[in-house]
């Protein structure tokens, strides 16, 4: 098979069974901060994404990407949309094309009308301002017809291709509504599955990887604080680690070594899962207060049911207890819900420790957990964890509907 032939069949086997695997799609915009919003929008709605500002990145994209959608953005000042039209024929390109512009632009009609003539498959235009709704109806024949089969990626080979990153949720102060801090939470950017959950990726915590996956977080965590600062302001962050790996050698006075020493830095929280936590509690004790001279503190993460084994003890090592999801939603109108919340927030109190909320999804549940006296609220009604740039220009507060 020659060349040519080869690239034929590849691109026929990426357009068969295309409605069962993610969409690719390619935002190209000369402005850099309209082509961060598009590809969001897709992301959300299920894209891998790419995205060009000219017409030479388009054609290196065309040979290497193969995108299923070229959202073409339009506007007087902008990119020469002829030559990008040009360049998808010439390129062969069989996918969709999204002219995006002005309502009753000349420009959107003219582009529209040329990419027909050349052949090209012209989706109905999408004009500004618009709707997420509306884009998902444009782009509704490239969106799967049945969830994607979950990928079998090792973890150690995410790192080693640079597949992750963190993406922050961010924590609310429970009176004031104001955001307090963020939660770094772990996700995968696959090449050909978009962005995959935690749940098909976090290794066993045997697995020799567990530890490079830990140190990935921490130094990640670290570089994403100093870029915060940079863009809007200090935010205290969180993340999530395996009691386990405190107890590699050198694993702690690593972690205190890599704080950030400037005078900005608020602390650094570590969330332990609720059994791990309570499983190690002597030793969590020994190191906590080590941890404690460099700003780091420990937190027991998604506490439930097990709330009892906390009790009695001399003394507390952790500054926050965290309340499992499980519990949280749906407490405002389920007794035992709202009764285990009420225990985790005394038992807080008792301890001088702060008591968090987690999957805060409704006005009851933030009215719910207000009254039974929580500090922190954090949930799906304040937004969803968004990648790190995403965050940074989010606004630094919140109404109670979760809108900037």
């Amino acid at each position: 098979m020659n060349d040519g032939m080869g690239e034929l069949a590849g691109r026929r086997l990426r357009t068969f069974g295309r409605r069962k695997m993610m969409p690719r799609a390619c935002v190209a915009d000369s402005k850099r901060h309209l082509r961060a919003f598009m590809g969001e929008v897709l992301e959300d709605l299920g894209f891998v994404t790419s995205e060009c500002s000219g017409a030479s990145e388009l054609q290196t994209m065309l040979a290497t990407d193969l995108p299923d959608l070229i959202l073409l953005g339009i506007a007087a000042d902008g990119i020469e949309p002829g030559q990008f039209l040009e360049i998808l024929v010439r390129e062969g390109f069989d996918g969709k094309v999204l002219a995006v512009g002005a309502r009753d632009s000349i420009i959107v009609k003219a582009v529209q009308q040329v990419g027909e003539e050349y052949g090209l498959a012209m989706l109905p235009p999408l004009t500004t301002p618009f709707a997420a709704d509306t884009l998902r109806e444009r782009v509704a024949m490239l969106l799967p017809e049945e969830p994607a089969p979950s990928p079998a990626i090792h973890v150690g080979e995410a790192l080693h291709a640079g597949w992750l990153e963190l993406w922050y949720q961010s924590k609310i102060d429970a009176r004031s509504l104001v955001r307090c801090g963020a939660e770094a939470l772990v996700r995968m950017r696959h090449p050909t599955w978009g962005v995959v959950p935690p749940a098909y990726f976090i290794p066993e915590a045997h697995d020799p990887h567990f530890r490079d996956l830990s140190e990935f977080v921490i130094e990640r965590a670290v570089q994403d604080w100093h870029y915060l600062l940079e863009r809007q302001s200090a935010v205290d962050l969180s993340i999530n680690l395996p009691a386990p790996y405190l107890r590699e050698p050198q694993a702690v006075s690593d972690l205190c070594r890599r704080m950030p020493t400037h005078p900005a830095f608020g602390g650094l929280t570590i969330e332990i899962a609720s059994d791990e936590a309570i499983h190690d509690l002597a030793f969590l004790g020994e190191i906590a207060r080590e941890m404690s001279f460099h700003n780091i503190g420990l937190s027991v993460d998604n506490l439930g049911a097990n709330w009892p084994d906390l009790m009695g003890l001399e003394k507390l090592p952790f500054v926050k207890l965290k309340a499992d999801r499980q519990f949280v939603t749906g407490c405002s109108s389920d007794r035992l819900k709202r009764t285990v919340c009420r225990h985790i927030v005394e038992l807080a109190q008792g301890y001088g420790a702060g008591a968090v909320a987690e999957g805060v999804e409704s006005r009851a549940d933030l009215l719910a957990v207000n009254e039974l006296g929580f500090d922190f609220v954090q949930g799906y009604l304040f937004g969803k964890p968004m990648p790190l740039k995403k965050f940074a220009r989010s606004a630094l507060t919140r109404t109670v509907m979760g809108q900037e």
